[in-house]
């Protein structure tokens, strides 16, 4: 038996998966199991590939909490089997769906490395061989027996990113994701640049706890200048409505007319729990700081911090199904649970 370390590489979907069609010029996606053929750089690196493909690859434009789901029970059924795990996925929603698996792979103690590419692999220019070797071999480091990087991660462009810090910034650019407010965990150049006092203390004596239902009924909203009543009152009004993520600006300032506080008032009451997230894409939230924030910080509205706006949505998501008690939930999401936040 190999005593290489395993790796299982899931392909979801994806520009990375994609090559053209020379007949019509179209992308189709690409036969995974032939993946070493395509890319022989692979057989060098120390560790052994298996791979495992969704049978309808999707756009990641159609991700949601049931693909989720699926995503994490293909780790949980090879959990044992393999010392970490590169998850092949779209651009457009990697960001989300990097968060939601960090708060859904409790106690986790392995690499979980998402990665895609902006030009199919096929392609002469393509990032996709590059972003995917060096995600394996991430995914792959070991010491003493144990994974080096023991938590959900985004690898792209030279970049390896905790999962739950990431924000895609650019739709046309090969560096397409930015970690604003968390410097990254590892630098790929000539060497591998591994940053280990960044990452989260691996949970060794925890077995890994997968949780798979999410709350969908919530929504972002983001606040701009002309913001009017009726809209926001429509909003926060939706039956069986459970949380709002509210973009606001700055340091988590809003409007401080009356109809907007007492929008905000009578939703907190009725149960709803609003999380106030800034719309700047690095720095915190810190109610009070100023006199337009001070009503929401006195009226119970949950301080996002530093969080992006997809760890603030799918963590909502995440606790929302948890069954917390109403007057736990602010501190419960107030406090880091998978390094997503500054405390």
């Amino acid at each position: 038996m190999s005593s290489k370390n395993k790796i299982l590489l899931i392909y979801t979907g994806g520009t990375i998966g994609m090559k053209k069609d020379f007949g019509s010029g179209a992308l189709k996606a690409f036969n995974f199991s032939k993946l070493l053929q395509k890319i022989p750089e692979l057989k060098q690196l120390d560790c052994e590939i298996e791979t495992f493909s969704f049978d309808n690859p999707i756009d990641s434009s159609n991700m949601n909490p049931e693909k989720w789901a699926r995503i994490a029970s293909v780790i949980e059924d090879n959990y044992a089997d393999f010392g970490g795990f590169v998850v092949l996925h779209g651009s457009d929603t990697m960001s989300y769906s990097a968060s939601a698996l960090s708060f859904m792979l409790e106690n986790l103690s392995k690499p979980v490395i998402f990665t895609g590419s902006q030009l199919p692999i096929g392609d002469l220019r393509t990032d996709a061989k590059e972003n995917l070797i060096t995600a394996i071999q991430i995914a792959s480091l070991q010491e003493n027996g144990k994974a080096v990087v023991p938590e959900v991660c985004l690898y792209f462009e030279y970049k390896l990113y905790r999962g739950n810090r990431t924000t895609k910034i650019n739709a046309e650019n090969f560096k397409a994701f930015a970690s604003s407010n968390y410097p990254a965990l590892a630098e790929s150049g000539v060497y591998l640049k591994i940053n280990p006092e960044l990452f989260l203390p691996i949970s060794n004596n925890e077995t890994l706890k997968v949780h798979k239902d999410l709350e969908r009924q919530v929504v972002i909203i983001k606040i701009f200048p002309g913001i009017c009543q009726n809209v926001l009152s429509a909003i926060l009004s939706i039956p069986n409505l459970k949380g709002v993520v509210l973009e606001t600006y700055g340091s988590g300032n809003a409007p401080d007319e009356e109809w907007f506080l007492t929008l905000l008032k009578e939703a907190i009451s009725r149960g709803l729990y609003v999380v106030n997230v800034t719309q700047c894409s690095g720095g915190s939230v810190n109610m009070g700081q100023y006199e337009t924030s001070t009503a929401m910080k006195g009226m119970g509205i949950i301080s996002g911090k530093d969080i992006t706006t997809e760890a603030a949505i799918t963590k909502l998501m995440f606790l929302l199904s948890q069954n917390i008690p109403a007057k736990d939930f602010k501190t419960m999401f107030e406090k880091s649970l998978r390094g997503e936040m500054t405390e």
